[in-house]
C-alpha cells in the first residue's frame, strides 16, 4: 500500500512543515541558488520548479519514493511492450510509433515496429500523392479542406497539433475537425468547405462510437446527394477488419490503428499522421514524432533527479496528496497552444481520474487532478483574480523564447508585444509566489501559490513533439506512482451505456408518432417530451 511506505509518511510530517510561516514561497525564492538547485534543462525542455512549495528536503524524498516504486523501470517496462494496461490485457506502446531506433519492439510475442514502419511509410506516400495532385477529388480538382470526423482521443491531441503548428502549414489545406455529434458542428463545416475538394477522415478504432458513426452517415448522405461518393472523399484510421475497413463499403484509403495505442495518446499514430502529414507535410510530420521520440529516450534514460516528466509527475503528486490542491491550471503564454489545455484534460483527467488501483483494489487516496486553462495573457482576464485571491490551485505555465512572427517589432510603452508577453509571464509567477500585503484587504494578497514553468525555444515541429511527450510521460509517471492503470476509461463507457436507453427510447418515437415515453423516470420523461415537443 502505498500510503504505508516510510517514504510517504515523511513526506506527510514535510507537508506540516513547508505550511509553517517561515516556509512561505516568499522566502524560498530568495534563497541562494534556488533557480539552479530547482530547475533542469534536459532534452530541449527548461523546467523551473524554483517556485513550488519545496526545499531540498521534500525533493530528496519524492525521489526516493520515485526510487522505492521502480517508477523508471516501470515506464521502461512500458515502452518494452509489457501488459500494462492490466485491466485490458494490454500493451501500452504509443512510444513505438515515435520510435526510428532499429530495435524491436515486443508485445504478445510479436514486434510491433515492422506495422508501425509500414503505416508510416503509407502516410509518407498518401500525403505525397495528395500534395502531387496524384490523388485527387472525383472531379480531378486538388483536395482543400481536410475533416477530422472523431472525438476525443480521436481529434484532441491532433488539433492541439496542427493548431500549434499551423505556421507551417503551406499545403494549401484548411484541417476542420467535426468531433461533436451535434449538428451544428456539422452545419459550420459544410458552410465553409468545397464538397468536390474536400476529403473526410474518419477516425475510430473500432468503428463503434455512437457520435462518430452519426456523423460519417451524415456526410456519407451528403456526399451522395452531392453525386459524390466515400471511394473518392473519405478515408479511414481504425483497426483491421473492422467495419472501417471493409472492402465491401470502399473507401480512399483505410489506415490501421492497433489495441495497444490508446486514444488519448495516439496523436503520433496514424490519427494523428494522417491529417498532420497532410496538413504540414509528411516530413514535418516526422520531425514532430523525433521530437516525441527524444523526450520517450530522456524518460528512460536520464536519472529520477534528472527526469523532467517525472519530476513534474512527482511535484505533481506532492501538490494533490500532501499539500491538498485538488487542480492545476495549464496556462501557455503561447497564443499557438490555445488548444493545449483542452488535450491535457482529457489525457490527465481520463489516465489517471481513477479510485481504484491497478489490481482492483479501492485506493485510500486522491488520485488526478482537476486540469484547466487558456492562453496567457487571456487567462489573466478571465480567472487570475481566483487564482491570486481566491481559491489557490498550482499552475504550469509554458513560454516560448522565439515567437513565429518576428519581423514585427513595433514597440508600445518601449517593448514588443512578444516582450509584453514575456513580461506577464513572469510577473505572474512571480507575484503569485509573493503576494502583497495591503491596508485594503481587497487590494492584499497572500502569496504562497505554486507553479512551475516550462520553455521551449520555438514552436517547432520538434519542440511541439517534446511538449506532447512530456505530458504523455507526465501522466504515467503519476499513475505508476500511485500505481493506477492510466490506459483504461470505464467511466468514460458508463454514459454511453444509459444512452443507449435512451436512444432506443428516441427510436421508437422515431418510428411511432403516437408511442408515449415510459413514464417510469419522470425526469427524463420531462426532458424527452421538451425535445419531441421543440419547446420548453
Amino acid at each position: 500500500m502505498l500510503t504505508s511506505l516510510p517514504e510517504w509518511a515523511q513526506l506527510a510530517v514535510h507537508a506540516r512543515r513547508m505550511a509553517l510561516p517561515e516556509n512561505h514561497l516568499k522566502y524560498l525564492i530568495t534563497q541562494q541558488h534556488r533557480l539552479e538547485n530547482f530547475s533542469l534543462l534536459e532534452a530541449g525542455l527548461f523546467y523551473d520548479f524554483s517556485r513550488q512549495r519545496l526545499d531540498a528536503d521534500v525533493l530528496k524524498n519524492l525521489i526516493d519514493l520515485a526510487k522505492n516504486r521502480n517508477i523508471i523501470q516501470r515506464f521502461q517496462e512500458m515502452i518494452s511492450g509489457d501488459l500494462v494496461n492490466t485491466s485490458e490485457k494490454r500493451a501500452a506502446l504509443h512510444t513505438a510509433t515515435r520510435s526510428f531506433s532499429a530495435d524491436p519492439v515486443m508485445s504478445n510475442g510479436l514486434d510491433v515496429m515492422p506495422d508501425t514502419r509500414r503505416i508510416r511509410d503509407e502516410i509518407r506516400q498518401f500525403s505525397t500523392d495528395i500534395h502531387s495532385g496524384k490523388i485527387t477529388g472525383a472531379n480531378g480538382e486538388l483536395f482543400t479542406d481536410v475533416v477530422v470526423i472523431g472525438i476525443g482521443g480521436s481529434y484532441l491531441g491532433t488539433e492541439f497539433v496542427a493548431t500549434a503548428l499551423q505556421n507551417h502549414a503551406d499545403k494549401s489545406i484548411k484541417l476542420h475537425f467535426l468531433s461533436n455529434v451535434d449538428i451544428d458542428n456539422f452545419g459550420a463545416i459544410i458552410a465553409c468547405i468545397v464538397p468536390e475538394t474536400t476529403l473526410w477522415i474518419v477516425i475510430s478504432k473500432s468503428y463503434t462510437t455512437a457520435e462518430t458513426l452519426a456523423n460519417t452517415n451524415l456526410v456519407i448522405n451528403f456526399l451522395t446527394e452531392k453525386g459524390l461518393y466515400a471511394k473518392n472523399h473519405i478515408v479511414t484510421v481504425t483497426s483491421k477488419g473492422s467495419p472501417g475497413d471493409d472492402p465491401a463499403n470502399p473507401v480512399l484509403k483505410s489506415f490501421h490503428m492497433f489495441d495497444y495505442i490508446g486514444g488519448r495518446y495516439s496523436v503520433t499514430s496514424a490519427v494523428g499522421g494522417v491529417p498532420l502529414s497532410l496538413y504540414l507535410g509528411y516530413d514535418r510530420f516526422e520531425e514532430f514524432l523525433k521530437g516525441a521520440e527524444e523526450i520517450d529516450n530522456h524518460a528512460i534514460s536520464a536519472s529520477e533527479g534528472e527526469n523532467i516528466p517525472l519530476i513534474a509527475a512527482l511535484i505533481s503528486v506532492w501538490n494533490n496528496n500532501f499539500l491538498g490542491y485538488p487542480a492545476q491550471g495549464v496556462i501557455p503564454y503561447s497564443f499557438a497552444l490555445s488548444e493545449l489545455a483542452a488535450h491535457i484534460q482529457q489525457l490527465s483527467m481520463e489516465s489517471n481520474g481513477k479510485s481504484v488501483s491497478r489490481n482492483g483494489e479501492l485506493m485510500d487516496i486522491l488520485c488526478g487532478s482537476i486540469i484547466f486553462g487558456e492562453p496567457g495573457t487571456n487567462a489573466q482576464h478571465s480567472f487570475f483574480q481566483l487564482a491570486h485571491q481566491g481559491r489557490p490551485f498550482p499552475i504550469e505555465f509554458i513560454g516560448v523564447v522565439n515567437p513565429c512572427h518576428k519581423k514585427y517589432t513595433n514597440k508600445s510603452k518601449g517593448v514588443t508585444n512578444h516582450q509584453e508577453l514575456w513580461a506577464n509571464l513572469m510577473a505572474q509567477a512571480q507575484s503569485l509566489a509573493t503576494g502583497k500585503e495591503d491596508i485594503d484587504k481587497a487590494k492584499s494578497f497572500s502569496g504562497n501559490r505554486p507553479s512551475s514553468t516550462l520553455l521551449i525555444n520555438s514552436l517547432s515541429p520538434a519542440n511541439i513533439g517534446r511538449l506532447l511527450a512530456f505530458y504523455e510521460a507526465k501522466t504515467v509517471f503519476e499513475a505508476f506512482i500511485w500505481d493506477i492503470n492510466p490506459f483504461d476509461q470505464y467511466g468514460v463507457e458508463l454514459g454511453k451505456i444509459m444512452a443507449k436507453d435512451i436512444r432506443n427510447e428516441m427510436a421508437e418515437k422515431n418510428k411511432n408518432p403516437d408511442y408515449q415515453f415510459d413514464n417510469r423516470d419522470p425526469v427524463r420523461k420531462f426532458y424527452l417530451d421538451v425535445l419531441f415537443n421543440h419547446k420548453i
